[in-house]
């Protein structure tokens, strides 16, 4: 992999986004499609995304890895390999990046309260629409970078998305809904504790472990760990 793969992979990936906000999601806010349309809608071009890559590419498990395996680092009973090392670290420069630019800058400024109250910004001078056109962009430029350092660590396949789709909500629900910190932290909680898991027990109850955790903290802290706990929640 080379930074101008990761660079075109980015951009490609937010123009996709942006478009599939503009086709599928700005008219369902024209017109004020509930909650529950825009989840399913999400469903439906996750689908289609991954049925029209089997039918370029086929449903065969590809890769982009080149050269030897590179023997990793010893750290008690587990390896780290320089893959691992490196997805983190790019990780931890994007987590600063995206927390400065939302906390620090006039759009991340913006992006937030459109996020809080769509109306509410608009009032305020802020073109709501501009804004979340912005968000899908940065988003899904985010999500192909993602995807390119994933794909260093296992194979590639049409159906690779749902797993870290998945993991990801599950991530957010634990660390706190709104919260990029919170989904980081929650990411990485759920991942010692699926790995803590299948140490002692197969590898196939990863799943199971994960969905535990997430029952357990929507019964017992609901709001997350790093997330506000909503004044209804102590009626």
């Amino acid at each position: 992999m080379t930074p101008s793969s990761l660079f075109f992979a980015s951009v490609l990936s937010a123009v996709l986004g942006i478009a599939i906000d503009r086709v599928v999601y700005l008219p369902l806010r024209k017109n004020n499609a509930p909650d529950l349309v825009f989840i399913i809608a999400s469903f439906g071009v996750f689908i289609f995304i991954q049925n029209l890559l089997q039918l370029i590419y086929g449903a065969q498990i590809l890769t982009i890895r080149t050269g030897p395996i590179v023997e990793g680092y010893q750290v008690a009973s587990a390896v780290i390999t320089p893959i691992q090392i490196l997805i983190l670290s790019v990780s931890l420069i994007l987590l600063a990046i995206i927390w400065l630019g939302t906390e620090k800058t006039k759009m991340g400024k913006a992006i937030r309260a459109v996020a809080d109250d769509p109306v509410g910004a608009g009032v305020s001078g802020i073109y709501p629409e501009k804004t979340i056109l912005y968000s899908f962009g940065i988003g899904s430029a985010l999500a192909g970078m993602a995807g390119i350092l994933i794909s260093l660590e296992t194979n590639i396949e049409p159906t690779m998305g749902f797993d870290a789709i998945l993991k990801g909500i599950i991530a957010c629900i634990i660390g706190g809904i709104g919260s990029i910190p919170g989904a980081v932290l929650g990411g990485l909680f759920l991942g010692m504790i699926e790995n803590l898991g299948i140490w002692k027990i197969q590898a196939g109850w990863k799943d199971t472990i994960a969905f535990t955790v997430l029952i357990i903290f929507l019964f017992l802290r609901p709001e997350g760990i790093l997330g506000k706990r909503n004044d209804k929640d102590r009626l």
